[in-house]
């Protein structure tokens, strides 16, 4: 009897890779980064899923910095782009350019062609700007000129925010906004954490720090997780608890607009990804409800009057979460 106990709570899915791939990537992470390691969980989540995180959070608390060093820690391509009002379309995504040896334009390829892309300040640049991201994020290619030129696998944008200051900025539409697989708000270090943090950088400047992080993670390395993501395990009994809380959202007194289908997908993929770093090759209703709110906080808009009282989509969405039935 034993030993059936036991062949029932192992692993049928072997996640020893995946474990030592996501130690490694914190150690290095946390040679640099002084606490924040929800975060970083989140960041690992969406680089084994292949979804793109919207950071948000005031200036000075390492949104940038922790963006580069995710890219650092694995050997593969990182662009960084700034987002400035008068930045155009094709200063992202590349241009066609005549070349006058040949007698025909070709495509000059923009800094977007990379593995992870960091966007810094993305609502500072115009809606144009934007909308060019739309193909990029959603079908990971770009079209030019009725030519289609795919990305490198993996791709990944990290974007950041400032939701302070607003003046000069654009809001992102909801449709790109829905592109986004999470948002992750980060906020003001812990006392003892920043405390750390002085004595971390009392005697070294942060460039000696930052190089101090290694590569230790290849793109095929990562391509083989995300398909060890895939291959977890979620019932149909949960796949159903997703549906309703999506559902949940689109009726609801305090939310105008609801998740989409797409919020639906990402928080199964969020979920599957969550169970394995957690050790599990299966899905539990605890892995949903956690992952809940940095999935689905960017995807809801709430009503004026929610609004105008100072609500925020995490409390609405949490107060949904502890009405929703926990299926077992």
């Amino acid at each position: 009897m034993e030993n059936q106990e036991e062949e029932i709570f192992n692993n049928r899915i072997e996640l020893g890779e995946l474990a030592l791939a996501v130690s490694k990537i914190k150690n290095e992470l946390g040679k640099v980064i002084i606490g924040q390691q929800e975060n970083i969980d989140l960041l690992i989540t969406s680089l084994l899923c292949g979804g793109h995180v919207l950071m948000e959070g005031v200036p000075g608390v390492a949104k940038t910095l922790t963006a580069k060093l995710l890219a650092q820690a694995i050997d593969i391509s990182f662009k960084r782009i700034q987002f400035t009002p008068d930045l155009m379309p094709s200063d992202v995504l590349g241009t066609s350019v005549f070349n006058p040896k040949s007698l025909e334009f070709e495509y000059k390829r923009g800094p977007i062609f990379s593995n992870i892309i960091l966007i810094d300040e993305i609502n500072r640049s115009p809606p144009k700007t934007q909308a060019a991201l739309f193909e990029l994020m959603e079908e990971k290619q770009v079209t030019i000129d009725g030519q289609t030129f795919p990305m490198q696998q993996p791709f990944l944008v990290l974007a950041t925010q400032n939701p302070i200051e607003q003046e000069g900025t654009y809001r992102l539409p909801e449709a790109q906004l829905d592109r986004f697989f999470m948002k992750i708000l980060v906020d003001y270090p812990k006392p003892d954490e920043e405390i750390e943090l002085l004595k971390k950088f009392n005697y070294q400047t942060q460039i000696q720090v930052t190089e101090t992080v290694n590569a230790i993670l290849g793109k095929e390395q990562i391509l083989s997780l995300k398909e060890t993501i895939q291959q977890i395990i979620i019932e149909d009994h949960l796949l159903k608890f997703i549906t309703d809380i999506v559902q949940a959202t689109r009726n609801h007194k305090q939310i105008a607009l609801g998740g989409s289908p797409r919020a639906s997908l990402a928080l199964m993929q969020a979920s599957k990804a969550l169970a394995a770093i957690s050790g599990r090759d299966f899905v539990i209703p605890e892995d949903i409800k956690t992952i809940g709110l940095p999935v689905l906080r960017h995807r809801i808009i709430l009503t004026a009057d929610s609004e105008m009282e100072g609500i925020t989509e995490d409390e609405v969405l949490g107060e949904l979460f502890n009405t929703m039935e926990i299926p077992r």
